[in-house]
């Protein structure tokens, strides 16, 4: 089977990350990193412009993996383990780690020297590394200039200059050479760099803050300014740093459940190195608990009867506990003939690989979820159950979601045989009913969408309407989707409602059918909970809530933070600035009467009237 690229691009992230690509005997043949995962990836797919090499390599893809990063350093830094360690034949490979390029700080200068260094460490000083190449190092020197200025120049440059040169100039180095800063100044710095280097970037951010907090204090905002963009550089620098400030080896492991399908994600720490991911997807989980799956993946992941077999490190995070957990650390303990310990209650950086592992595993299972082929199978299954004659091929869902009445917004999301079709997504805004009443709520938004639809049912607007409205209420909201089809005579649109069962649970939720066209009546239909019908139908229920929630919170946002005042036609911002301030507020300016208002200069008498009117009418 082909691999298909155009539906993989399709669902890729654009945030950053690392890619590889396997062949069909499921052979790692190129590993490479993007800043945006969905349009470099995309770009080995292009019809024209491709090298000869990347021709060749396409071809033979049978499959990509994915692996999301925080940042692009990041995503740097993994991508050159993986080379390291899989030796993929389309990449150009690393040489070993003794030409690995280090920063280096001499020891035996009165003013030490930051350096550029690649080879055998046989020199007095200081060695900070390694890096991935030499890149990272030079750019990692030149934002340390930007910093503390301590010195890079050569020693036979240093010791015979009679004037600063052109890096004191531009900040980037204090001149020593010259004497313009004592020694016990330049040590200063030196010191604030070497933390740096040693991770612990946070002493000296502390300490900056203070600096830049004492120098505004005392007005003296240029150094302030100063120690400001010390922060700022600081902590770009960082990305640089994270993947190797974990010592020792660590396995990550991160479990996603949705729908009966579950991800487990698997991070190999090793030495501080992040060198790559694992997805695994385990079968016959539908009736299980998270934590019952977790338990049951880490026993067979680990325990096996030779013990050259797997690599078991000396701590494994996982994104949640689990029953079993002493027993298999126990079991481990003995095979592996060191102490092995199960941790879910982590922070710091742990805590942060922990949320990276979650991500991948989202972003993995929601590709699975997406998949062509799985969204296939669960329309044939959901054709199957309603016994249609032919496959269904457009899905819409609609929602309302609102606080206590306020700012309420229905959503309508669509599916199709390729999953969810987000262009057509839309949102209302619904207006004019009673607070809280969600049946009128409903009504208004299943009206506003179909009837437009409706009144011009030609070829391509009959397209547009879905073989299956999904409706997430009970027989209430199915009434009002009822009516509505009958009102606008559209005959061919299957309803179907569903409902939450006991406890909110998934696998207690049921469906509600529409019988036959334009019918006014329903009937009560239980699918088991690993239904694919059923999984595609909670699928494009909680993605219609999900975009609901999102609206109204936006809506609800936006209402808090606009003023009464702009909804009055004819006052432009100048002039609700000027009523604000001649009558010291909002509070004040409804008080006023007529009169008052006209007062005010740029308010005439019409206009004085339109905004007492909105605030008594």
């Amino acid at each position: 089977m082909s691999f298909n690229s155009e539906e993989f691009v399709k669902e890729l992230t654009t945030k950053p990350g690392v890619y590889r690509m396997i062949d069909a005997n499921n052979v790692v043949i190129y590993v490479g990193k993007a800043k945006n995962l969905k349009n470099r990836v995309s770009s080995y797919f292009r019809k024209a412009g491709q090298s000869p090499k990347t021709i060749v390599m396409v071809g033979q893809i049978a499959n990509i993996e994915v692996l999301i990063t925080h940042t692009e350093s990041e995503a740097l830094l993994l991508e050159n383990n993986l080379i390291k360690t899989l030796k993929p034949r389309y990449n150009i490979l690393l040489r070993d780690d003794k030409s690995y390029p280090y920063i280096y700080l001499s020891a035996q200068d009165k003013f030490p020297r930051l350096a550029f260094h690649r080879g055998a460490r046989n020199k007095k000083g200081r060695y900070f590394g390694p890096y991935p190449n030499g890149h990272s190092v030079k750019s990692s020197l030149n934002l340390l200039q930007k910093l503390f200025p301590v010195r890079q120049c050569e020693d036979s440059y240093f010791k015979n200059r009679s004037r600063p040169c052109l890096q004191y100039q531009i900040k980037r180095c204090s001149a020593p050479c010259v004497g313009l800063i004592s020694e016990e100044n330049f040590a200063e710095d030196v010191r604030h760099t070497v933390l740096f280097l040693e991770g612990k970037s946070n002493e000296v951010v502390d300490e900056l803050v203070v600096l830049m907090d004492q120098a505004a204090i005392k007005l003296e905002y240029e150094k302030a300014a100063i120690h400001r963009d010390q922060i700022a550089s600081l902590r770009r620098l960082q990305e640089k740093q994270y993947v190797s400030n974990e010592k020792g080896d660590l396995d990550v492991i991160a479990i996603e459940f949705h729908h009966g399908l579950a991800c487990i994600q698997v991070f190999f720490i090793r030495d501080g190195l992040n060198l790559g991911n694992k997805s695994f997807f385990p079968k016959n989980v539908q009736h299980q608990s998270i934590s019952e799956i977790l338990s049951a993946f880490i026993a067979q992941f680990y325990i096996v009867s030779s013990r050259t077999e797997r690599f078991i490190p000396a701590t494994i995070l996982v994104s949640q506990s689990f029953e079993d957990k002493e027993i298999i650390e126990k079991i481990l303990h003995k095979q592996s003939n060191h102490k092995v310990e199960i941790r879910d209650k982590v922070r710091g950086e742990r805590a942060r690989w922990l949320e990276m592992a979650q991500m991948n595993a989202q972003t993995a299972l929601m590709s699975r979820q997406s998949n062509r082929s799985s969204v296939v199978e669960r329309f044939e299954s959901l054709q199957e159950m309603l016994k249609f004659e032919k496959l269904p091929e457009r899905l819409e869902c609609f929602d309302i979601s609102h606080s206590s009445g306020e700012a309420t917004v229905a959503s309508c999301v669509v599916f199709g045989l390729s999953g969810p079709l987000k262009s057509d997504y839309r949102r209302f805004n619904i207006e004019n009913v009673t607070p809280g009443d969600d049946y009128a709520a409903m009504h208004q938004a299943l009206k506003r969408r179909y009837l437009r639809i409706s009144k011009d049912l030609d070829i391509k607007k009959e397209t547009m309407l879905p073989d299956i409205l999904v409706i997430d209420g009970g027989k209430g909201q199915v009434k009002q989707a009822q009516e509505v089809m009958a009102e606008l005579q559209i005959g061919t649109v299957q309803i179907v409602g569903i409902t939450k069962g006991e406890g909110r649970k998934a696998k207690f939720d049921t469906l509600l059918l529409s019988k036959g066209v334009l019918s006014d009546s329903s009937e009560k239909v239980i699918l088991p909970h690993d239904s694919k019908a059923m999984h595609l139908l909670q699928h494009i229920r909680d993605e219609a809530h999900r975009f609901a929630i999102t609206g109204h919170k936006n809506r609800r946002a936006k209402a808090r933070t606009t003023s009464p005042l702009e909804k009055i036609t004819g006052l432009g911002s100048k002039r609700r600035q000027i009523l604000l301030k001649q009558f010291g507020g909002l509070q004040e300016v409804t008080r006023a009467g007529v009169e008052d208002l006209a007062k005010i200069n740029g308010i005439s008498k019409s206009l004085a009237k339109k905004v007492y009117e909105y605030f008594h009418d």
